[in-house]
């Protein structure tokens, strides 16, 4: 994989706080922003989320054989376009700011609807998992991610033994997720449903890196109840520099 150059380092933040700054609590993390467009890839436009549906930058069977062309269209244009309109509805329903973040409504989700709470997550969830996955994948990950997951976890194996796991296990329908905590440091855990670890009702709390969708729709036409392929078979579409910009910008 090239190497990365995402201008996030600790200099480049701090040399530009001097313009503009910002700092967002989020479910007990805290995201730093620069705000200012002089930093390519700035953490706030790295971490944010729209409220919209983003159009795929792959095509539905670019990830075959390990995600099939059918299964990615039906989650893509069902699954996750239910989930962009449900929440759109709900903030209509409820009168929420439209300018307020989805991030911002998520850390205080215990004050909104169960609709909010399924719709936001739903939506939320999915739009950070179809950037976490690329069919250009690189094998793992380096630089700065690279040493804090062997930092965390000992070795890119074992954290991708606990990411397994966390997978595997999780009753039902859920997630599983790599996280930054409030500590600044790399966590592994899991979420039902369509929660994640922003919710404020959450008990696995921290700012998403990457995150995989355990619940059937998400694999069975290819995979039938063999979660634990489909679990494994993850490893080779992971867009590892994706992932590395989320770890620089929740890192600061």
């Amino acid at each position: 994989m090239d190497k990365m150059n995402f201008n996030l380092s600790r200099r480049a933040f701090l040399a530009n706080t001097s313009k503009t700054g910002l700092a967002l609590s989020l479910g007990g993390t805290a995201i730093l922003s620069a705000c200012s467009g002089d930093v390519k890839g700035d953490a706030q436009s790295v971490l944010a989320t729209s409220m919209t549906q983003t159009p795929l930058a792959f095509d539905f069977s670019a990830l075959e054989p390990h995600i099939d062309a059918m299964t990615m269209e039906i989650h893509f244009t069902k699954h996750a376009a239910g989930y962009a309109k449900n929440l759109n509805d709900a903030m209509g329903e409820e009168q929420v700011d439209s300018s307020r973040s989805l991030e911002d409504i998520l850390g205080n989700i215990s004050k909104f609807s169960t609709k909010m709470r399924n719709n936001g997550g739903g939506h939320y969830n999915h739009e950070l998992f179809w950037k976490v996955m690329t069919p250009d994948a690189a094998e793992r990950p380096d630089g700065d991610l690279a040493e804090a997951i062997n930092s965390s976890f000992g070795s890119f194996e074992e954290f991708a033994s606990q990411f397994e796991t966390a997978a595997k296990t999780r009753f039902g329908s859920g997630w599983a997720w790599l996280v930054v905590g409030a500590d600044k440091k790399l966590a592994i855990g899991s979420t039902p449903n369509q929660d994640n670890p922003l919710m404020d009702i959450s008990d696995f709390k921290g700012t998403p890196l990457l995150g995989l969708d355990v619940w059937e729709h998400a694999y069975y036409l290819n995979y039938q109840n063999r979660r634990a392929d489909y679990v494994s078979a993850f490893w080779n579409i992971v867009n590892w520099k994706t992932v590395a910009e989320r770890f620089a910008a929740a890192s600061m």
